[in-house]
């Protein structure tokens, strides 16, 4: 049976002073996801702001609690960028 895990994390980004300078954390983080999990990442809302940001990703698999585990793993990569502030998350899988 097919697993689709969506995880949708809220962010600031501290050191952001204009939207060229978040979008430069934003692409650099999406991308670093991209490659080390391969899981589709898209920044989803908050595009007008400086300093907040929020990002989906989604993970499939054939197993629930690999799409989990990847998600989670995805989530404290974010943590440990340390380029931006886990401000709230959410993770549904389907």
């Amino acid at each position: 049976m097919t697993a689709v895990g969506f995880l949708t994390v809220d962010l600031q980004i501290p050191g952001s002073s204009s939207l060229k300078s978040k979008r430069k954390v934003v692409s650099s983080l999406t991308a670093r996801l991209r490659q080390r999990f391969n899981v589709a990442v898209a920044e989803v809302d908050f595009q007008d702001k400086w300093q907040r940001c929020r990002i989906g990703v989604c993970a499939v698999s054939n197993d629930a609690r690999h799409v989990d585990s990847q998600l989670r793993k995805t989530l404290d990569a974010i943590e440990a960028m340390g380029q931006a502030v886990i401000l709230d998350f959410d993770i549904e899988i389907l």
